[in-house]
This record gives C-alpha cells, sequence and structure tokens, in this order.
C-alpha cells in the first residue's frame, strides 16, 4: 500500500490535469484571482437551499438529488434513463427553476435539425447584413428530452458545445455559460424510432442516473402534492449564477491525497484489462471521476474526499463509458454494471 506521502507519478498527472493550480485555502469570503471565496458556513447554507428547494418537488429521491448537485458543481452533464413517468423532466425543470440561469428545454424529435440546436443566421433586409439568432443550447441550463430520438447529425451538435463549453457556427466561436448544463433524459426501453448515443456522445455525460420508482410513501405524497397542479411550476430560484459559479470554484479546493487518485487510477486501470471488456475507461473517465469525487465531498460538507465517494459515484460515472463482449443495446448496462462491482470489490482501497 502507498503512503499518503510522495505523489505517484500517475496520480501527479490526474491531479495536475484537473487542478490546473494549487487549492487556495479558505479566505472567508475575500476574493481571490478574482472570483468569490465562499467560507464553509455559506457554502452549506447555499447548498441547503438548493436541495432543499429541489426536495421540495422531487419526492423520496434524496440520493438522485445529492448526484444531481454533483454533476452541477462538477462543471459536467447529466443523463437522466428510466421509463417514462418516473421524474426525469421533472427533476431537470425543478434544477433549473431554482437556480437564477437561463434555461431552456429542448423536446428531441427525428426531424430536428442541428441549426434547431445551435441557431443559424438569417438575412436582415434592412441592414443587408445576416444576423445570428441563437439557439436553444444558448442557455446556462438545457433541458434534452428524449435525447436519443435525435438523428446522429443532431445529437453530435452538442459534442462541442458539451466538451468546450462554446458553439462554432459560421466562422465564430461563440461561449456558453458559465455555468453551463446540459441535463438530458431518455428511455432505455424502447428502441423504436430511437437513435442509440454513440460511445462519443455518452463520454460528454459526467454521469448517467437512473431515477427508479419512488416507495410507497413518497407515491401517496406525491398524489396529494398534485391535486392542485404542479407543484414545480411555483418554485423560486434560490441561487444565483454568481453562487454556482462560486460553488464550482469551491469544488477546485477540496483536497485530494495522492493515494486516493491513486485509487481512481487503479480502477480506471483494471477496466482496461478486464477480460469481458473490449472498451475500458478513457482518461477523461478519470478525470470526470476525480472532479466528482471532489463535488461529493463538498456536498456533504468536507473539504477532503475519501474512499467511500470514489466508490460510490464509480458506477454512475464510468458505466456507461465501458463496453463489454457481446454487449447488446438491452443488456449492456446490467453486464457493465456487474463488471464494475467486481472491479470494485477486487481494488484495493486505500486506508
Amino acid at each position: 500500500m502507498k503512503s499518503l506521502h510522495g505523489q505517484p507519478p500517475q496520480a501527479a498527472e490526474l491531479a495536475k490535469g484537473l487542478n490546473g493550480m494549487a487549492a487556495e485555502p479558505d479566505t472567508d469570503g475575500v476574493a481571490t484571482s478574482g472570483l468569490r471565496t465562499l467560507a464553509p458556513a455559506e457554502t452549506a447554507e447555499l447548498l441547503h437551499r438548493l436541495r432543499t428547494n429541489v426536495a421540495s418537488v422531487l419526492l423520496g429521491k434524496p440520493d438522485l438529488i445529492q448526484l444531481s448537485l454533483v454533476a452541477l458543481l462538477a462543471e459536467g452533464h447529466l443523463l437522466l434513463e428510466d421509463v417514462p413517468g418516473v421524474g426525469k423532466t421533472l427533476l431537470g425543470k425543478a434544477l433549473a427553476r431554482s437556480l437564477d440561469c437561463t434555461f431552456h428545454r429542448l423536446q428531441f424529435t427525428p426531424d430536428l435539425l442541428p441549426s434547431d440546436v445551435l441557431g443559424t443566421s438569417i438575412f436582415h433586409q434592412p441592414t443587408g447584413a445576416f444576423v445570428f439568432q441563437p439557439g436553444p443550447i444558448f442557455a446556462q441550463i438545457v433541458l434534452a428530452d428524449e435525447i436519443n430520438r435525435a438523428t446522429p447529425r443532431t445529437q453530435s451538435a452538442l459534442l462541442e458545445a458539451m466538451s468546450e463549453r462554446q458553439v462554432s457556427i459560421d466562422g465564430q466561436t461563440r461561449l456558453l455559460g458559465p455555468p453551463f448544463l446540459v441535463l438530458a433524459t431518455q428511455n432505455p426501453f424502447e428502441f423504436e424510432g430511437t437513435y442509440p448515443l454513440p460511445e462519443s456522445q455518452l463520454d460528454r455525460f459526467l454521469m448517467r442516473l437512473h431515477v427508479g420508482y419512488p416507495d410507497r410513501n413518497a407515491e401517496r405524497d406525491i398524489l396529494t402534492q398534485h391535486r392542485a397542479g404542479e407543484p414545480v411550476e411555483s418554485l423560486h430560484a434560490v441561487l444565483k449564477a454568481d453562487d454556482v459559479i462560486a460553488l464550482q470554484a469551491r469544488v477546485r479546493q477540496i483536497r485530494v491525497e495522492p493515494i486516493l487518485a491513486d485509487y481512481i487510477l487503479d480502477l480506471i486501470h483494471a477496466t482496461r484489462s478486464h477480460p469481458e471488456v473490449t472498451l475500458g475507461a478513457s482518461t477523461r473517465a478519470g478525470l470526470a471521476l476525480y472532479r466528482a469525487t471532489q463535488a461529493l465531498a463538498l456536498v456533504d460538507g468536507r473539504d477532503y474526499a475519501v474512499p467511500d465517494d470514489v466508490k460510490r459515484l464509480a458506477p454512475a460515472v464510468l458505466t456507461h463509458r465501458i463496453l463489454t463482449r457481446g454487449f447488446r443495446q438491452s443488456s449492456r448496462d446490467d453486464t457493465a454494471a456487474a463488471v464494475l462491482r467486481e472491479i470494485l470489490e477486487q481494488t484495493i482501497v486505500p486506508r
């Protein structure tokens, strides 16, 4: 077992690639490097307000809400999969309404074109010039409903936006956010008229989560809560865009010991050498797991990450990024999840 002192080369590279600079100490609200720095008490208050607001309309799903906050604070994107009617779109709308950020919802269909997502230039007759009309992607929170119903051409229009947080149109690059979050939904059990997301698209999502059915007590409360209409429509913003940006900056200051970064690399490398895996987790997957681990620590009220953070997040971050032998689209999740459970059980956990 490696010591906490002395950083292994692989761990050093991983940490360097993610942090970019050394974490700055807390300064009790004093801005550093042009960014607002949050005190621990203020961080806890902001997270409590956001979590409570979303939970007031998405009942019985505290773990799902927590992981959604992790995706937001880790500056990633979120893919929600499950059967219709369990709250995928509700979670997206509740999160968007809880933030004082611009929001657009896109209903993906087979006839949706890339220009319907990104925008297009229209000839303005009075001036004799083309004027760019931004598409729905130019929002800080974008809900992409039933993303697998759009054609691959339209799906690929999201690649640059999700990866680079920018859009290149007509020879010009236009920035998105900050913050910028794509929250996509899809039904994994229906294949007619759908186009499965390719590996390059799946890899852009920090996490893929399954919503699941609520328990009986929560479902009874849902029936009662919806008697007077949709409660999500009455939600008010509890965080400003600047608050989200400050929380995201705070995530980068969470301490990750070298031995924990090496544990992340052990898991990543294990997916590449497993006999049942044909395509292992990429370097981007390691970066995603590292950043999500930092975000979960912050959401849990800690300024340091622990191995349990990595173990809890690994299925959500890695399962959709690996391919197993002889997989079919319908059985891919189960096989990849089983392989990942085996890897987590066999990989030595740092103490």
